[in-house]
């Protein structure tokens, strides 16, 4: 499976963005998972969170969804802090 996670916004508005193959890894049963709650409870549309607050635009095996801080699910912020290997 492939996990982009794209992140803008913030104070700073920088742009950071990171992609994971999930294959070989020991933890795929559970990033599969959290990937397709990831999926299911992300909007189609871009998300409005708060000012200078982070967007997320977070692509799974070609299907794209978004989100937003502080709206984000468990799942969402971990899939997020596993890809771009920091806090969400």
């Amino acid at each position: 499976m492939r996990i982009e996670v794209i992140r803008s916004g913030g104070f700073a508005g920088i742009e950071r963005r990171a992609v994971l193959d999930t294959t070989g890894r020991p933890d795929a049963a559970h990033l599969h998972g959290v990937a397709r709650a990831t999926v299911e409870q992300g909007g189609s549309a871009p998300a409005h969170g708060v000012p200078d607050g982070f967007h997320y635009e977070i692509t799974v095996d070609g299907r794209t969804v978004h989100c937003a801080d502080p709206h984000l699910t468990d799942a969402q912020r971990d899939l997020i802090q596993t890809v771009l290997k920091e806090g969400a």
